[in-house]
Order: structure tokens, then sequence, then C-alpha cells
């Protein structure tokens, strides 16, 4: 892997991942996975990076794994006994569900197989109206192997997530916004901007309320409505105790724009 296949900035609060292989359409190979993973977990520790932007450089966003080299077979166990278990703690898909930090899919171009499970696995996506969503698994022989088949009828519901996924079918932009599947749809040529607009409009908020408000999503997920009531509650507890609770009702009461500082 060159070291610049994934490409990682931070300004004003917003880390920026660029897969950077547009000569094999940003496919994805084994060690990719590997720094994917370490750059996400680097981001959401970061107490600098309020949110994370995910893109593409070139037309493609991620057109899927690349298994020309056979290391994501190797990694994955191919051609070698399966382990009793494999520990999926730390690749992307896992990596990227359990972030605390806000998740913004900058969608510069299609995305197909484990590209759409990447982007379906962040928090919003900005698409550009010439983008692609394929899920070209079943066509391959495989299933949506990095959160698919969890997210997707989540999202969209069962008989809908069932036809997208049992016929490899390819949503275009529009479908998708028709389904729900993204944020808005923008020129191809603004989706950059687009994508950091939205992670500024995140960034200015209380970032330890706005981690602890996706905490909460996140859970609410598995939990019924008086389990999750309660955990919300002890999400308040230290929140009220915090400066940017101090300075949020300050600001609103002085009626100016809050300076949260993450403390």
């Amino acid at each position: 892997m060159s070291n610049t296949d994934i490409l990682y900035d931070v300004s004003e609060h917003i880390a920026t991942l660029t897969i950077n292989r547009p000569q094999a359409r940003n496919t994805i190979s084994g060690p990719m996975l590997n720094a994917l993973s370490e750059r996400l977990l680097e981001a959401d520790k970061d107490t600098d990076v309020r949110a994370i932007v995910i893109t593409g450089n070139g037309k493609f966003f991620c057109a899927g794994l690349d298994l020309s080299g056979g290391d994501i077979s190797d990694n994955l166990g191919g051609g070698k006994p399966s382990p009793p278990t494999l520990d999926l703690r730390n690749t992307p898909p896992t990596v990227l569900h359990n972030l605390n930090t806000p998740t913004i899919c900058a969608l510069n171009g299609s995305a197909a197989g484990y590209g759409m499970d990447l982007a379906l696995g962040c928090d919003m996506r900005i698409m550009a109206d010439n983008a692609k969503l394929a899920a070209a698994f079943t066509a391959r022989g495989i299933v949506p192997e990095s959160g698919g088949t969890w997210l997707l009828p989540r999202m969209i519901g069962w008989a809908k997530a069932s036809e997208i996924i049992f016929t490899g079918k390819t949503l275009s932009a529009a479908e998708c916004e028709d389904y729900g599947l993204t944020n808005s749809i923008v020129n191809h040529n603004e989706v950059a901007q687009a994508a950091r607009t939205m992670a500024k409009a995140v960034a200015k908020n209380a970032p330890m309320a706005v981690q602890a408000s996706k905490r909460m999503m996140r859970m609410g997920l598995a939990e019924n409505f008086d389990d999750h009531v309660h955990h919300v509650y002890l999400q308040l507890l230290p929140l009220f105790k915090s400066e940017d609770f101090k300075e949020g009702m300050a600001s609103f009461m002085e009626k100016r724009e809050p300076d949260f500082k993450g403390r």
C-alpha cells in the first residue's frame, strides 16, 4: 500500500479521510482496510475533531474491495482453515459504527459493494447527482460483508432492502433520495463543499453533547423505551456539569453565538 492511498487532514475541527486510488476506481486493498480503521480511530480520539468526512478522489467514491492481490482474502482467512472465531473489532465497519464522532460520507462518485456499505455506515450522506449505489454482492457470489445486511433493512425496511440486496440493484442518486438514503443531492462539483458545510454545522455545537446524542441513538437501536430514557438521563448528568453547558445557557441568554470548548 502506498502511504498516500488514504489521505488524512484536520482543519476547522473537521477530519477528512480521502480514498486516493483513482487509477483503481478507489478500490480498497487489505492494507488500506487497516489504514482506514487507524485513521478513523485517530480522528475519534482527537479532541479537536468534531466531525469526520469520508470521500474519494476522482470519479468514484469506492468501487469495492481490491481482490487482485489476494491480500483481502488472506486477511479474511481465504485459502486457510477458518479460525474458530473472527476478531472483527478493528475492521472498518465495526470501527465506523462505534465512533462517537459524527461521520459524513461525501459521495463524489459511485459506490459499489464494500464502497456502498462504507457509505451506508456513515451517519449522513451528501451525494453527487451522477453518483450511484451498486449492491453488487450477490452477483459476485457473496453477501454484503461490511454491515449492509444490518444497515439497509433498518434504513428503508425489509421489503425494499430485500429487493436491492437479492437482485443486486444499482440505485441512482434520485432513487437514493426517494429511499431516504442520502441527505441531499448536489452537483458533482459541489460535493466536497456541501459535505464540509454540513460538517461545520455539526462542529459548531457542543461536541460532548453531539457525541452523547450519537451514543444514545446507537444504543436506542437495541433498547426498549424505559431503559433508553434511563440511559439518556445518565448521559445528562455529566453534561450538566460541563463548561459547554454553562456556555450554551449563557450564549442563549445573551443572544450570541456560543463558543464551545469541548469541556
